[in-house]
């Protein structure tokens, strides 16, 4: 089964037949038979319209309208489809199996960084590279053998704190300086890119979880509340690294974003300003519709791989006993 993406600004879907036509002004530009098809997510100012609308309702195909950065406005659902509720199963989950899964997204995320620095270390040794990527392998195996979320909190933070004192090493435009991770403002470009890209990662982990009819502020690792979604912010944790942080890589070592045109600085803190925003998006979007293997699968885009995680996480749910499997890169 098969999930349409419609991300190019401008397009639309119409039906022909059994088949959903993409387009982009005369040019067909996407064709997916309807029997195949799982959803629709549509990013932004694209259209669809209303035959096809019906046309998906009619096979229970969910559709899902997002902004250009990920955040879920809503979803079209059919009637006979209705919303699929699995908080009860999620809230009678044992302690241990919530903490299983919460360490395996914590080691997930670990070793996906120590990944990351790998491959520096591999281009040019570094002392410090060599020293954090050994740490990040024992924090790694400690996390799988905590017995408290609290611990097992402290060793996520503890991997970040060391995988950023050293991400200034992956960096090759000297424009771009990187002292350490500030969130709320970010303190330079560099973090100004990074929360970007996270709460774009994250805002689309969350419309993939409602679509799934999971319950977002039950988690695992995370602690929700009624103004957080805890679940997104636990799947997301295996996936920033090896989307976001390489991503932000490849656009500040090519030059692609620009220190002088594309942030602005204003209540104490750098953010991207509508170039920088387009710049990222564009490199975003183009990234994640790349085809590549996923577990020795037929080629699929990145988009996918997020949806595979977060259906990983329903079966899970309905059988703890078959555990959680995290999304690893090598």
């Amino acid at each position: 089964m098969k999930t349409l993406y419609i991300s190019q600004q401008g397009s639309y879907v119409s039906l022909r037949q059994e088949f959903l036509q993409v387009k982009l002004k005369d040019r067909l530009i996407a064709e997916v038979q309807l029997p195949l098809l799982e959803q629709v997510l549509i990013f932004g100012q694209a259209q669809i319209t209303t035959q096809a609308i019906r046309a998906c309702l009619w096979r229970n195909i969910p559709i899902v309208y997002l902004s250009r950065m990920g955040f879920c406005y809503g979803r079209t659902l059919s009637l006979e489809q209705g919303y699929r509720h699995l908080f009860r199963y999620q809230q009678e989950l044992s302690f241990n199996d919530r903490l299983w899964v919460a360490r395996s997204i914590v080691q997930a995320k670990l070793k996906n960084s120590r990944v990351l620095l790998q491959r520096q270390n591999r281009r040019s040794s570094s002392p410090r590279l060599t020293k954090v990527i050994q740490s990040l392998d024992y924090f790694s195996d400690q996390a799988m053998q905590s017995t408290r979320i609290e611990q097992l909190m402290g060793y996520e933070g503890t991997g970040a704190s060391l995988y950023f004192s050293v991400f200034d090493e992956l960096l090759l435009n000297s424009e771009f300086v990187f002292l350490g991770r500030s969130r709320r403002p970010p303190g330079n470009p560099v973090n100004a890119l990074l929360s970007f890209g996270y709460q774009l990662l994250w805002n689309h982990i969350l419309a993939l979880i409602e679509l799934q009819g999971l319950d977002p502020y039950q988690a695992c690792l995370h602690q929700g509340s009624d103004r957080h979604a805890a679940l997104a912010s636990d799947l997301i944790e295996e996936f920033r690294a090896p989307i976001i942080d390489s991503l932000v890589l490849y656009l500040i070592n090519r030059s692609m974003i620009k220190i002088d045109a594309d942030f602005d600085y204003r209540n104490s803190g750098c953010f991207l300003n509508t170039s920088g925003r387009s710049k990222f998006l564009k490199a975003f979007i183009q990234r994640m519709e790349e085809s590549f293997l996923f577990n020795n699968e037929e080629p699929r885009p990145r988009w996918d791989t997020l949806l595979q995680q977060v259906k990983r996480y329903k079966t899970f749910v309905y059988s703890p006993t078959e555990g959680y499997q995290p999304y690893l890169i090598r």
